[in-house]
């Protein structure tokens, strides 16, 4: 038996037998994922078909991967109709492998790539909050449940990549992508990106299971980083704050085995990601030990051309050269056999990616079963995945203001005013990157309401006015009920709803300036110069405030507004972000006290746009106040309140100092004084006080959720070690240096809880 064919053999080992066997084209063919899925099929009176332009390309081994077959929205124009429901999935998916099969020598079967940012993005996927919110949770061990979902709907439809976006740390709100971010700490975020590869991979040392699949974790690297927010902007940075900001979530996710990362668009210091062989090749093989697949994003290889004036067969060569096995949707790798001839890459290049292409279809167990079971009947959005849904929707809320304790409602009220454009809009529950929805799958805020409250409560509800349009024909009625109501829910905010009638760029993102008319106003390519609420929505605001009637305003949001009039004049303020399918009902719940809130904000909150940048770890020079305003957000990162109280006390460190390696362990005492069960997010920030660079002020270093009953207590023990104490010198070594350190406990970034410990020469 040929070794490839030995399903007893190693993978990698498979895939050097077979590599060598394969000719020039065929190595080729393998990093090519040029085709958009939903142009591989159609719909027609004798059902599905494989369309002409599917069979010219997946002959002859030519293509290696497929994107999007099952991706549904208004960039590919798939809806309800023509496109394909999860029972279609394993029949169009099965008959192009087996189009692929039998008609390639070696019978390489067909990676399929799918977007999963929050939730599969196909029709009938189910969704959960996108990740602004799901990191508010401060609770990865639930999105690795959410994300386990997501893979399971993936692979049963055909898919067996997942893209998820875990890697971007947002460092300017006005950056309209900040929505797809888990917020602006390196250490959050490599919790939930760790979380991330897990659920989608589950165990996968040697192999995938039959319900998971290989994690293509992106953008790599400093995206969240785009001058003046502009969406794949470069990044004005340089290495120490690659490594110290942007480098961590990668680190923790290769550490966790994520079967492929993405290079992102943007560029640093003059060499895009896409081509920068330091970056790719250099620091994530050689250095942090990557040995899986480098996927670009998509066109991203053919925008060299562009960006460096240079022709596509030395775009390509570029790109392969520093480290990119897989494109996307770019026609310069249809050039990598020109570029070859020419004697711009090496033969060895292109064998090195091939084979960790192959190598990667060998661990999904693609090769050896390359076809689904299309007898078994495939469901999704069953009772289990909407109940993960509603709890991380639950987790996400954030409460920002309770004056009087406002919240929660009484069941006893008699009218409530629910007024506001996000009020009940479906698609602005959901953020960027979804697919259409049925009727009844997603719950509106209005919706919500509704079933949460008595049947003697009458809920008035009127739209008032829209996102971005200037309309005022809804204002006054919208204020009359105000008035005549005993409490306002104000529903404002943004959207990242895509419209069918749109213009787009190449690489699906929103054409800037073209869609004036539409209400999105973030979103991939949706950047904005402001924070302030758009359109109408602060008049509409300041009007009912005039009714005197208490006002809680509940924010849909991709990203933190700038709101401090609200927060001055607000009785009460929730954050819900896009909360996915199940967040009008988490929201509702919350409103009438039937859980307790317990996010709390992964990104700080600005006062205005021109504070920023805002985030808490920053340097100790580089915050003084303006002579017109603080340098202080409005809301602190990490903050958020409860409908109970929790006190702290008595924090140790122990020992009290150590020569290196040092290990400290760090206790304190929390305590519910409220008189409600609640759970609170414990946060433990360093700051190192002595050092041969200069630190940042505060640098989380820890946190755990814990629930407490009224008068409960619990001591939480936090150990610190290399990993959290040391630091990038000045030759880029990862070093624990002695001096002083002091910690901060408490329960958000500006905790005043402190004690000191000190490593020794």
């Amino acid at each position: 038996m040929d070794l490839y064919l030995d399903r007893s053999q190693p993978s990698e080992k498979r895939a050097a037998d077979l590599l060598r066997r394969l000719s020039l084209p065929e190595k080729i063919g393998q990093l090519n994922q040029k085709l958009l899925g939903w142009k591989c099929y159609r719909r027609t009176s004798a059902g599905i078909e494989l369309t002409e332009e599917f069979q010219e390309a997946a002959r002859d081994g030519n293509t290696g991967a497929i994107y999007g077959l099952f991706r549904a929205d208004p960039w590919s124009g798939v809806t309800y109709g023509p496109g394909l429901l999860p029972a279609d999935g394993p029949k169009v998916a099965n008959a192009m492998q087996r189009f692929v099969v039998e008609n390639s020598r070696w019978k390489i079967p067909l990676l399929f790539s799918e977007e999963c940012p929050h939730g599969h993005m196909a029709l009938d996927g189910t969704l959960f909050p996108t990740n602004i919110g799901s990191a508010c949770s401060w609770n990865p061990a639930l999105y690795e449940r959410a994300m386990q979902m997501a893979a399971r709907e993936i692979r049963a439809c055909g898919g067996n990549l997942g893209l998820v976006s875990v890697l971007d740390v947002a460092r300017d709100p006005r950056w309209g992508r900040t929505e797809e971010t888990l917020g602006e700490d390196p250490y959050l975020i490599s919790q939930f990106a760790a979380a991330a590869v897990r659920g989608l991979q589950g165990d996968n040392t040697v192999a995938f299971g039959p319900d998971r699949v290989a994690a293509v974790v992106k953008h790599a690297i400093a995206q969240g980083e785009a001058l003046g927010g502009h969406n794949t902007a470069p990044a004005p940075i340089g290495e120490r704050e690659v490594r110290e900001i942007h480098l961590p979530p990668l680190h923790t996710a290769f550490q966790a085995g994520a079967g492929l990362v993405m290079a992102a668009y943007n560029e640093i210091d003059g060499l895009a990601c896409i081509s920068n062989r330091k970056l790719l090749t250099d620091l994530f093989r050689n250095e942090l030990g990557f040995r899986g697949v480098v996927m670009a994003d998509g066109v991203a290889v053919d925008r060299l051309t562009e960006l460096m004036g240079v022709s596509l067969p030395e775009a390509a060569a570029f790109a392969l050269r520093a480290g990119v096995d897989l494109s996307l949707w770019d026609r310069a790798y249809t050039h990598l056999e020109e570029a070859f001839q020419r004697g711009l890459v090496k033969i060895e290049e292109i064998d090195a990616a091939a084979e960790r292409i192959l190598t990667l279809k060998f661990r999904l167990g693609i090769y050896d079963q390359p076809y689904l079971d299309e007898s078994i009947a495939v469901t999704t959005r069953g009772e289990a995945d909407r109940a993960i849904s509603l709890e991380l929707a639950r987790e996400s809320l954030v409460l920002l203001k309770n004056d009087q304790n406002l919240l929660p409602f009484s069941r006893t009220l008699k009218r409530i005013a629910v007024l506001g454009p996000n009020a009940d809009h479906i698609y602005n529950m959901l953020g960027d990157y979804t697919a259409p929805q049925r009727d009844g799958q997603v719950i509106t805020l209005l919706r919500g309401i509704r079933e949460a409250a008595s049947s003697g409560t009458e809920i008035v509800y009127h739209r008032a006015c829209s996102i971005r349009n200037l309309d005022r024909s809804g204002l006054t009625p919208a204020i009359e009920a105000a008035k005549n109501a005993d409490v306002t829910v104000l529903c404002l905010g943004g959207a990242s709803t895509r419209d069918f009638g749109a213009v787009f760029e190449s690489n699906g993102a929103i054409r800037p300036g073209a869609n004036v008319e539409a209400e999105m106003e973030c979103g991939e390519g949706v950047d904005s110069a402001s924070l302030r609420l758009p359109g109408l929505q602060e008049e509409l605001f300041r009007l009912v405030a005039a009714t005197g009637t208490p006002a809680v305003v509940v924010l849909i949001q991709g990203r933190p507004y700038a709101i401090p009039e609200l927060a001055r004049d607000a009785n009460a303020i929730l954050a819900a972000w896009y909360p996915g399918q199940e967040g009008g009902r988490a929201v509702a719940e919350a409103l009438f006290g039937d859980f307790n809130p317990s996010g709390k904000l992964s990104i700080s909150v600005p006062r205005s746009e021109a504070q920023l940048p805002v985030y808490y770890n920053h340097k100790p020079a580089a915050r003084l106040d303006y002579s017109d305003m603080p340098s202080t957000p409005l809301y602190p990162f990490g903050f958020g309140l409860s409908y109970t109280r929790f006190a702290y006390r008595d924090l140790a460190v122990e020992p009290s100092h150590q020569s290196p390696p040092a290990r400290f362990t760090v206790s304190v005492t929390v305590q519910n004084v409220g008189d409600r069960e609640g759970a609170e997010v414990v946060q433990l920030y360093l700051r190192d006080k002595a050092a041969t660079i200069v630190r940042r002020v505060a640098e989380l270093k820890g946190f755990l959720k814990i629930t407490l009953r009224p008068n409960e207590d619990r001591r939480v023990i936090f150990d610190l070690g290399p990993d959290e104490l040391g630091l990038w010198n000045a030759e880029m070594q990862w070093v624990v240096e002695p001096g002083e350190f002091i910690v901060r406990v408490g329960g958000d970034s500006t905790a005043p809880l402190t004690a000191s410990f000190t490593v020794d020469p």
